[in-house]
């Protein structure tokens, strides 16, 4: 049973998830208009960024989260544009969360529970695109500085009543960590290391257990 683009936007963003925060994943808004920080050039430089995002087709790696409370939980996450993501939390978590190109679980192994949603209507088909636009009044800020590119993210419509703090190695654009400010204030942060990109998957590591859950 799938659920309302805001709630599923909600969880997506929220402790349990990506992004997950990514992974985002790692993307929420509010309305209004964007506040370019460097105007036409931030707006450039984020671009830029995204267009260099989006050309890593493959991407393996290890993640750190901290939640709001200063929770701490790890795993390894894989993606394979388009729309395809896993991530495995390490133990004791039982939490999986997969996206196979049309829709987005997250799983409860331990309780054997998933929760089924469409890719369409979560902030990781922004993330999972083949190519990443930022046009579209989603550009809050872009901080520029020597060690670290920020961009601040915002689209009610895509991603609810939250923001998105993304930052990039401003030599290489490198993702190295992003950030979900949900709707209470609260934030999310995932870092991720360790990463490879160009990696060769097996499709059963984005396939989601349709008949497990359909039995539910």
């Amino acid at each position: 049973m799938t659920k309302p683009a805001t709630e599923t936007s909600a969880l997506l963003l929220g402790r349990r998830s990506l992004l997950l925060g990514m992974a985002g994943a790692a993307l929420a808004g509010a309305t209004g208009m964007p506040a370019f920080a460097q105007g036409v050039v931030g707006a450039t430089t984020a671009q830029k960024i995204a267009d260099h995002f989006s050309s890593v087709k493959t991407m393996l790696g290890e993640f750190v989260q901290f939640g709001p409370r200063g929770e701490q939980t790890g795993g390894k996450f894989y993606i394979q544009r388009p729309g395809k993501l896993r991530f495995n939390f390490e133990d004791p978590s039982p939490i999986r969360v997969i996206a196979d190109g049309s829709n987005v679980v997250i799983g409860n192994l331990k309780l054997k529970t998933w929760d089924l949603y469409p890719l369409s209507k979560t902030p990781l088909s922004l993330l999972l695109a083949d190519k990443i636009d930022l046009s579209n009044q989603m550009v809050r800020e872009v901080r520029e500085e020597s060690d670290l590119t920020t961009i601040v993210l915002g689209n009610k419509t895509i991603f609810g009543d939250s923001t998105i703090t993304m930052m990039f190695d401003p030599k290489t654009y490198d993702l190295r960590q992003w950030t979900i400010t949900d709707v209470q204030n609260k934030d999310t942060s995932v870092m991720i290391y360790n990463v490879q990109t160009g990696v060769r998957f097996d499709d059963k590591v984005f396939t989601i257990p349709y008949d497990d859950i359909h039995k539910l």
